[in-house]
């Protein structure tokens, strides 16, 4: 269970479009395992996929009516996102003069990347392995540099890499609607997507999370394509023999256990005590719990007000204090 991990994180998206205040808010709540904040509210390019698309290398994306798509120069719209990212990262390297610890940073998975991005003509690129395979390799170049600048910014970081993979049942499942949204795309195999997934971990520098907040997430994949940590929302699990054999293989598990908007939260003692028994149901001792749990939110936070945004990061930190063997 050892590595770059913390009692609490963050999955990734925060409301607002101060980036400098973003990053205050999470080393003020999540001071030992921070993340970089996405604040998607800025507008297109500072969503999932066009922080991603900023990352990419000698690959081109825009937006057009449809969405996102693949194109043969870079579009307005990649450049802004380009540009939200620089000033994020600007704001990391101001307010987190000191830091040490993990830091955790996010990007789209390869799969759902594909899923998201359409091809100059045709289907999403999730359905052309060739696309897929470019889509991978400038991806991970792009990781490889985005691990390198954030370091570079703060130098006691323990960074990690986060994949953000929402659509990967969709793509498991055939479950992704046709461009006319009359049909349904055909589902990837298992094992394609099992290989595809272990290159990308395998060359990403840094421990890699893979984040899936979807109903029936594969967290048996996730595990044998090599992630080192699981992150996924408490609700929505129900193959406890995969969490099992994560855990027995050394797999570090962020389990969301707070709703990603307004709600009424609980006392912290009664977060910390569902934990407790499903972890007591997974059939681990309580010993363990600490160091192979992670708390987060279940999802982004995008959709929440500050307030609540900031309640849920200070009710996660204290509910992981009871966590703490007595």
């Amino acid at each position: 269970m050892t590595g770059p991990w913390g009692p609490v994180t963050g999955i990734g998206s925060l409301p607002g479009t101060d980036p400098a205040e973003a990053v205050r808010l999470v080393l003020g709540e999540l001071p030992g395992m921070a993340h970089l904040p996405e604040l998607p509210g800025r507008g297109a390019g500072a969503d999932m996929i066009g922080r991603t698309a900023a990352l990419l290398v000698d690959l081109a994306v825009d937006i057009t009516p449809a969405g996102w798509r693949l194109v043969s120069r870079s579009g307005v719209e990649q450049r802004r996102a380009q540009e939200f990212l620089a000033r994020d990262l600007d704001a990391l390297h101001d307010e987190a003069d000191g830091y040490v610890g993990p830091l955790k940073v996010q990007a789209a998975g390869p799969f759902t990347l594909a899923a998201s991005l359409e091809r100059t003509r045709g289907e999403r690129a999730v359905v052309d392995a060739g696309a897929r395979r470019d889509l991978a390799q400038s991806l991970v170049e792009g990781l490889r540099t985005h691990v390198a600048a954030v370091a570079a910014r703060v130098p006691g970081a323990q960074v990690v890499v986060q994949l953000d993979e929402p659509s990967m049942p969709a793509v498991l499942q055939g479950g992704l609607p046709t461009s006319t949204g009359f049909g349904r795309l055909s589902a990837v195999p298992v094992e394609t997507v099992e290989q595809e997934l272990r290159a990308v971990v395998a060359a990403v520098p840094v421990p890699v999370v893979v984040h899936c907040c979807a109903p029936r997430m594969p967290l048996g994949l996730f595990r044998a394509a090599g992630a080192a940590g699981l992150s996924f929302d408490l609700g929505l699990v129900q193959d406890l023999d995969a969490v099992g054999e994560a855990v027995d293989a050394g797999s570090h598990l962020l389990v969301g256990v707070v709703p990603g908007t307004d709600t009424a939260l609980p006392a912290a003692t009664a977060t910390a005590s569902r934990v407790r028994a499903w972890w007591s149901e997974l059939g681990f001792s309580a010993e363990m719990l600490p160091d192979a749990v992670t708390l987060t939110p279940s999802c982004g936070l995008a959709g929440a007000t500050p307030a609540y945004a900031r309640a849920a990061m200070t009710h996660l930190r204290e509910a992981a204090k009871y966590l703490q063997p007595e």
